[in-house]
């Protein structure tokens, strides 16, 4: 699972199940972040029916997996984020960001794993594969 983020210091590719930084990369995958009626959102990202908005309030994520119809609280344990993807192919697969620390969950975002790297101040993430 390879990820591309957009940092203070230019965009970098994560092979995330490595947990290491391959090298730079040149710009994030194209992605038109879903509208969504929540107050305070920060980023978003969709995949089929499942969306998830990073919101400015504890816990950090809001997510439906009916197009937006019904919403639950997520990452309990997060830190305040800055950006959020989900696989295109698996919506169970998400890549969340903190200040400086990447989480994946693999189960749609009951449970999260901080990566060990950490990187200067992210601003976007996405999937590459």
């Amino acid at each position: 699972m390879i990820a591309a983020v957009d940092t203070a210091e230019g965009v970098v590719l994560v092979d995330v199940e490595e947990e290491t930084v391959i090298g730079p990369g040149t710009e994030l995958p194209a992605a038109d972040p879903p509208r969504v009626d929540l107050p305070r959102v920060v980023a978003t990202a969709g995949a089929g029916a499942t969306l998830v908005a990073v919101v400015d309030r504890r816990p950090p994520l809001a997510i439906s997996n009916d197009a937006g119809a019904t919403w639950h609280e997520a990452g309990g344990g997060l830190p305040a984020g800055f950006a959020i993807a989900v696989a295109e192919d698996d919506p169970d697969r998400m890549l969340y960001a903190g200040r400086s620390r990447l989480y994946v969950s693999t189960d749609g975002g009951v449970f999260w794993r901080a990566l060990a790297l950490e990187l200067p101040d992210i601003a976007a993430v996405g999937w590459i594969d």
